[in-house]
């Protein structure tokens, strides 16, 4: 059988809403795995990140380069700083 810590986080006992992934400590991978968000805005949400020292809120998001205000409300209970 399966070893045990091979399940995805994303089938979560209950099927509740997955963890948050945090903008600031998240690999571009991690990113990559949210609605809408594909390797090349994960990375321009790293390349933000490491310009600016970190995200403070999760409002920061929207200053990053291809992040719409669409995307952006998608993506805003999925996230946190």
């Amino acid at each position: 059988g399966p070893t045990p810590g091979s399940v995805s986080s994303w089938s979560a006992v209950g099927g509740g809403p997955p963890t948050p992934v945090s903008l600031n400590t998240a690999t571009a991978d991690q990113l990559d795995t949210l609605p809408g968000v594909g390797p090349v805005l994960a990375q321009h949400i790293v390349n933000y990140r490491t310009q600016h020292g970190g995200f403070r809120s999760v409002d920061e998001l929207r200053e990053v380069n291809g992040i719409g205000e669409r995307r952006f409300s998608d993506l805003r209970d999925l996230v946190r700083p």
